[in-house]
């Protein structure tokens, strides 16, 4: 004890031993308290889960998409190498009808060839402007080395970027 405290009386030690502590209520719960709430808080997770579901079936969906533009960016730079650019062109031909066999189906695209081909590219991009895909499987994949090797650099870009938006935005 403190001895500079002053000695409280007899009375006053008494009230002090009496008092009780303050009484708290209960903290407040977090659970709603109506079952609409419930309610909503499932149908809300039901939501999200069913969302996640779609993107995870879109993203495996279009996996092959995703591995046909890692195929045309590795022929990208053959592509632009005069001396590889036949074989660049080719493979980009190649590209593409795998890309579309793994949309359609090899019984429906396996088949198209020439003219069909180029209409099918054209009419599965969603526009009808056929760019230099047209070219590629009409006239330049049949073209021997030193026709390509000719090829202006810029419509070799073009035509990496033709082949990567049908890719990209074609639709099955």
């Amino acid at each position: 004890m403190d001895e500079t405290a002053p000695a409280l009386d007899p009375m006053a030690q008494t009230a002090l031993r009496s008092m009780k502590d303050i009484v708290l209520p209960q903290p407040i719960s977090m659970m709603p308290q109506t079952w609409g709430w419930l309610l909503l808080a499932g149908l809300v997770v039901v939501a999200l889960l069913a969302w996640v579901i779609v993107t995870l079936r879109r993203y495996y969906r279009n996996a092959y998409r995703r591995e046909a533009l890692k195929c045309l960016a590795a022929i990208e730079p053959r592509l632009r190498a005069e001396a590889s650019r036949q074989a660049a062109v080719y493979d980009i031909a190649l590209v593409l009808k795998q890309v579309a066999i793994a949309a359609w189906g090899r019984p429906d695209v396996g088949k198209l060839s020439g003219e069909d081909w180029s209409s099918f590219l054209a009419t599965h991009v969603g526009t009808r402007d056929r760019s230099h895909l047209g070219k590629l499987v009409d006239d330049f994949e049949y073209r021997d080395a030193g026709a390509l090797r000719r090829l202006p650099g810029k419509l070799a870009d073009e035509l990496i970027e033709d082949a990567r938006r049908w890719i990209e935005n074609h639709h099955v």
